[in-house]
């Protein structure tokens, strides 16, 4: 295991290689607590769960917030093919595993939760509990996919299949895209730092090849959609990309599951309501410990 570490703000920044993949992780919290697996989404970095790192690095979780492949300060492959969800799904195993860990809680938004999700049903093992933010169950995803209001609202991906020109438009995307309900969500600082994360070199092409890959998205994978990890999902209704229903009938693959609501947050709800998101997260993950004593 290969790191370097420096110190900023109190969390500290390191390099692993994961599998086949270096990737860049931000970590805190004590180096005993719980692990817990914070997994951004498009088009952000780790940068989009730094509201939540100190809470939960404070509430006695060792918090783990990687770059995902192809993103800011991690390795990018090139080829579309390496940005097919099974590949991106063994990345968060191996990262749990090379960081010494057999399980982790894991929570995921946006791309980071489709991955999340395609590693409790693929890898169950290494999930102890999910927590998943404005992301669509596969199951889901398929009885709603085919409704033409999310059609309408899932054309960008369309767009995205096109060579060279989505890579043009994505700092132009981009910053249309990050658009909280709350006037804080994202700062003027934040959208420069997410801009300087988009012209890493190769960067552009990595994260618009994660679209281009769908049609990948079921290689390596033909059985059940289960998942059995304890699961809490938190879901912004002002989701202009996601209809709040893809949240709604999940019990038929995830016994259990507490879905919690949020009217007038958006797709970046951890932006938009930050407080109210980072307790509902923490709690439900020591809930665990609460059981075990």
């Amino acid at each position: 295991m290969a790191t370097q570490q420096t110190e900023q703000a109190g969390l500290t920044h390191h390099h692993i290689v994961a599998g086949d993949v270096r990737l860049h992780y931000v970590a805190a919290g004590p180096v005993d607590g719980p692990p817990a697996v914070l997994l951004h989404g498009f088009p952000e970095f780790w940068r989009a769960w730094e509201r939540q790192m100190g809470p939960l690095a404070r509430a006695g979780f060792r918090v783990i917030v990687p770059d995902l492949r192809g993103y800011n300060l991690s390795e990018k492959p090139a080829g579309v093919e390496a940005y097919a969800l099974h590949t991106l799904q063994q990345d968060v195993a191996g990262l749990i595993r090379a960081l010494g860990y057999e399980q982790a809680h894991v929570v995921g938004h946006d791309w980071g939760g489709i991955i999340a999700w395609a590693l409790a049903i693929r890898q169950p093992e290494v999930v102890r509990r999910l927590v998943i933010l404005n992301a669509p169950h596969p199951g889901a995803a398929r009885r709603v996919r085919r409704q033409p209001a999310q059609w309408r609202r899932s054309w960008y991906i369309f767009l995205f299949q096109l060579p060279w020109l989505p890579e043009r438009l994505l700092d132009r995307f981009g910053q249309w895209a990050l658009q909280g309900v709350n006037p804080a969500a994202y700062t003027d600082r934040d959208r420069e730092l997410y801009r300087q994360a988009w012209h890493q070199p190769g960067a552009a092409t990595a994260m618009i090849n994660y679209y281009r890959a769908l049609r990948l998205a079921g290689r390596g994978h033909s059985g059940p959609l289960q998942v059995s990890a304890p699961t809490l999902v938190l879901w912004g209704d002002r989701d202009v990309a996601l209809l709040p229903e893809l949240a709604d009938g999940l019990e038929r693959w995830v016994p259990g599951v507490r879905v919690v609501h949020f009217p007038h947050a958006s797709h970046w709800l951890m932006r938009d309501e930050p407080l109210r998101v980072n307790n509902l997260i923490a709690e439900f993950l020591a809930e665990e410990a609460e059981q075990r004593s």
